[in-house]
């Protein structure tokens, strides 16, 4: 088992749902070949040091899990049996820390959190046989993570190489109100089909994410060279030079200057703020030209490129006749002065979604934390072809 780093085995890489095909498209890019792609996820073979590069690659993913055992189990104590006849002494170092988690789906378990604690207890008497000391366990993910996968009577057993998810970029150390997660923000870009060359437009940026995530997309600067700890950092064999080396790689292709303009507003000067200091932490905030001012008199540059919305849904109450007019400002705005760029309005409110008053060339499906949400395109035509106002359906 200490050979992990350099033996092919089942990987899975997760995400938030609905992410996956643009997953799908990074994985290939890095040069992986998926086995199978579900709506969570996929899944590939690779080492250990494979999973080194895709944690560092990875925009839209949120673990890479890679599998050490597959066997059955009825119930906890056949659990606790087979886990316990693995070398973890070869794995996880007697004196450090690890942590356990768990997606659960057994007749026997009632607790996913009674599984992590018999995966623990596995772990913990096969180190104390072999060295006569248990190593430190808990809820921290700093360290090495343990994943159990169990549903029915299967269970899979993985190293969980990311630790704290991926699926934030470590750069928003001021979140500000109702932030989009990172992994998120790059997926819905991505559905955009946005060139990478022309301008990207974002009124309404709050803690700054898209535009951040835009700026750091098209000078490919990884997300993994923001972050320094990682969960495969803690399993015995880890050679620090493989994970040194994958980073001067990707130093070595960020592109230095963009020959267009990534601009993001907001009427909020708290907001301007935190996503300036946003940016300075990702490294981006030369690239990004922020403003404090109503969306409605964001400067839109000559060319064409892509604008893009991320509205408040209204989830609250009383909000919702005020967020209508806001709804509809924003059609108004596309409409006469955004010709020649893609629009697109990210919103969890199908009944908002009507006021806008364009008709969606595309209905893009995502999920925002649980709630089921859209990206609407616009095609926002220069001249040549006019757009009527029509109620919008989604």
């Amino acid at each position: 088992m200490n050979q992990v780093f350099n033996t092919p085995a089942k990987v899975i890489i997760t995400c938030n749902k609905r992410l996956s095909t643009y997953l799908e498209k990074e994985v290939v890019d890095l040069g992986f070949k998926p086995i199978r792609v579900f709506p969570t996820g996929l899944e590939l073979k690779a080492s250990l040091n494979d999973c080194i590069k895709l944690n560092l690659n990875l925009r839209c993913a949120s673990q890479v899990l890679y599998r050490l055992h597959e066997f059955n189990a009825e119930n906890h104590d056949e659990l606790h049996q087979e886990l316990v006849k693995l070398e973890w002494e070869n794995l996880i170092d007697f004196s450090g820390y690890f942590s356990v988690t768990s997606n659960v789906d057994n007749p026997t378990i009632t607790t996913p959190l009674f599984a992590n604690l018999r995966v623990k207890d596995a772990i913990v008497d096969r180190i104390k046989e072999k060295h006569k000391i248990r190593p430190d366990s808990g809820s921290d993910y700093s360290k090495a993570v343990i994943h159990l996968y169990w549903k029915n009577e299967k269970a899979e057993i993985f190293i969980d190489s990311a630790g704290e998810t991926l699926a934030k970029h470590s750069y928003r150390k001021i979140p500000g109100r109702a932030p989009m997660l990172e992994a998120l923000a790059s997926g819905t870009i991505f559905a955009t089909g946005w060139d990478q060359q022309s301008n990207f437009v974002n009124p309404m940026c709050g803690s700054g994410t898209l535009a951040i995530e835009a700026a750091l997309i098209a000078t490919k600067r990884a997300p993994g060279l923001l972050r320094m700890n990682y969960g495969f950092m803690h399993i015995l064999g880890y050679d620090e030079e493989v994970f040194f080396a994958e980073r001067r790689l990707l130093k070595d292709q960020i592109v230095k200057k963009i020959d267009f303009r990534i601009i993001a507003t907001d009427i909020s000067d708290d907001a301007v703020d935190i996503s300036v200091k946003n940016a300075q932490t990702a490294g981006v905030d030369q690239l990004i030209e922020f403003y404090s001012c109503d969306f409605a008199d964001t400067e839109m540059p000559e060319g064409k490129g892509v604008i893009m919305f991320n509205p408040e849904y209204g989830e609250r109450l009383g909000v919702h006749s005020k967020l209508e007019a806001t709804y509809k400002r924003m059609g108004d705005f596309m409409k006469q002065s955004c010709k020649g760029y893609n629009g697109y309005i990210f919103t969890g409110n199908p009944d908002l979604a009507k006021k806008i008053g364009l008709r969606a060339s595309k209905r893009i499906e995502f999920y925002n934390g649980k709630l089921d949400c859209r990206l609407l395109e616009y095609e926002l035509y220069d001249g040549s072809k006019r757009e009527k106002p029509v109620e919008e359906a989604v």
